[in-house]
């Protein structure tokens, strides 16, 4: 009995040393595939925030604004200190 559960344990290490390395490496490749995407979408968030940030600007809104005929009055605008 002792000898076939040595040899039940000779065949089953190697086993299971295999498939848990083929396990491993099927993970990294799916965090291989996460990291790419995560770096795709902070490319575009990065492109998007430049956008923003272009759009925010102060020429950009006294362009939009002379366009619907407003006119920039520095008078108008009210500062608030907390």
């Amino acid at each position: 009995m002792i000898y076939v559960l040595i040899v039940f344990a000779l065949i089953l290490f190697p086993i299971s040393t295999v498939f848990s390395k083929a396990v491993l490496s099927e993970t990294n490749i799916s965090l291989e595939q996460l990291r790419s995407k995560v770096s795709s979408q902070e490319d575009v968030n990065e492109s998007l925030s430049m956008q923003v940030d272009e759009l925010a600007s102060l020429d950009k809104i006294q362009e939009v604004a002379s366009e619907k005929g407003l006119s920039y009055n520095n008078d108008n605008i009210k500062t608030i200190d907390e």
